[in-house]
């Protein structure tokens, strides 16, 4: 497969993976990927045991998916990713990072100077961390186009192995392991494995070996 083409594949599965962790599902959002066939058409990559079960999961889904669901596939998220109480996996980097585990730590403060360093913005429709595992995906949807439009573009490139490298990959692993483990639904439970997979995908696809970094959770 040629870089471009890889780099599409790659792009699509980000921007389903920002859409589908960075808030509260709704009937739309679940339909659509029901309708897209998600666990049929969801690339393949290098045919990782992670992504034949992702991949199963989704199916398994969306072939059982009913309206009445949605309240239960809300609760899942909730328990996961927002709350009440703590969530289970925990979406934000500082969470990992932090040994106080809060929101808004050091790490979070880096990464707002190193968006800041290579012009990267996005528009919050909540007032959420940076380091929320969701928007990171929105940063390598951006990073990904750039490439695809100009495959030699190395301030592109360094910034998404830099993101990868240095403030992604030492922490998200460990929240998709979460995710995974305490999952009530196929749907997250798939999408977490499916989240793993691409991840490790990007860093061979980059060459990248993620920073050794201590984790607090």
């Amino acid at each position: 497969m040629q870089a471009n083409d890889n780099y599409q594949e790659l792009q699509a599965i980000a921007r389903i993976l920002h859409n589908s962790l960075l808030d509260y599902p709704s009937e739309q959002s679940i339909q659509q990927l029901v309708d897209d066939q998600l666990g049929i058409e969801w690339p393949e990559l290098n045919h990782s045991e992670q992504n034949k079960l992702g991949k199963t999961l989704l199916s398994q889904f969306s072939s059982q998916w009913e309206i009445s669901q949605l309240n239960e596939v809300k609760l899942d998220y909730g328990q996961l990713f927002f709350g009440p109480g703590t969530p289970k996996a925990m979406p934000w980097g500082s969470v990992y990072l932090g040994e106080q585990n809060i929101i808004n730590d050091q790490s979070t403060v880096e990464l707002m100077r190193f968006y800041k360093q290579f012009g990267i913005s996005f528009d919050l429709k909540h007032n959420q961390p940076v380091d929320h595992i969701a928007l990171f995906y929105a940063v390598i949807d951006q990073l990904l186009q750039q490439l695809i439009d100009e495959p030699d573009n190395k301030p592109a490139k360094e910034a998404l192995m830099v993101l990868l490298q240095q403030h992604m990959l030492p922490w998200s692993g460990r929240c998709h392991e979460l995710a995974i483990k305490h999952a009530e639904t196929d749907f997250y439970k798939g999408i977490a494995l499916l989240a793993s997979d691409f991840e490790n995908v990007l860093a061979k696809t980059l060459n990248i070996i993620p920073m050794p970094m201590r984790l607090f959770r």
